[in-house]
């Protein structure tokens, strides 16, 4: 056998070796192996840009006033047929970069994002939950929670606000996490006293967001959530 021949043997027992051991995407032009996604450690961690960190969540929590909620009187989400739409209607693209705010998030959020064509609108990926630890494929499965709930700043004398600034708050990116829409539904507009994420590896990372979101808007607390967000926060270690 030449030695010509010996090395092009060589390259092709090298080359099915390496394919056998990592997959096709080490043959030439193949496609690059696809990054795993966030582990779920990883995911529990997961905060928007923006957030505090536990030493500083804690300061800003004890400064918060504390206030007997008000009421929803006027509260009114919807915005067809007339309806008060005091939020302003969802997902406006109010840092004006041409994407709507769900899409930036899921984005945001998401592995393995595809987008439809010639739109920044998220098609398909995959979500590892924080609040459950489950993975989540299907955009259709998924929600975007806010974490001080809409309901919460009314309550805490967001019907004082002025429109525009309602509608800022309801699409803050700060406050907003996609998350399974099943637990999203669980926890409607409950507040941390009376709701938790069930993946409790999350808690002191659902309560950094809480308070940081409270923080910026003067939002008032209560004894009890204050009592539910302490608790969150000594998990931070």
């Amino acid at each position: 056998m030449t030695r010509r021949a010996t090395t092009a043997l060589t390259t092709a027992l090298t080359t099915a070796l390496t394919v056998l051991l990592t997959g096709c995407a080490a043959l030439p032009g193949g496609s690059p192996a696809t990054s795993a996604g966030p582990s779920a450690a990883q995911a529990a961690q997961r905060v928007p840009d923006g957030t505090p960190d536990a030493a500083t969540a804690r300061t800003r929590l004890a400064q918060l006033r504390v206030a007997a909620p008000g009421g929803l009187d006027g509260y009114v989400r919807d915005c067809d047929d007339g309806a008060a739409c005091v939020f302003g209607r969802p997902w406006v693209d109010v840092d004006g970069d041409g994407c709507d705010q769900r899409s930036q998030v899921l984005a945001r959020d998401l592995t393995g994002v595809t987008r439809k064509e010639g739109r920044c609108a998220v098609n398909s990926g995959t979500l590892l939950d924080p609040y459950t630890g489950e993975t989540v494929t299907g955009v259709s499965k998924i929600q975007i929670d806010h974490v001080v709930p809409l309901a919460e700043m009314w309550r805490g004398g967001a019907g004082s606000w002025p429109a525009e600034r309602r509608t800022a708050a309801a699409n803050d990116l700060r406050n907003l996490v996609a998350v399974q829409g099943k637990v999203n539904q669980a926890k409607g507009d409950r507040t941390p006293d009376e709701w938790m994420p069930p993946n409790p590896a999350y808690a002191c990372a659902y309560a950094r967001v809480y308070v940081g979101v409270k923080a910026i808007y003067d939002l008032p607390t209560t004894d009890p959530e204050r009592s539910a967000l302490d608790r969150a926060l000594a998990t931070c270690g």
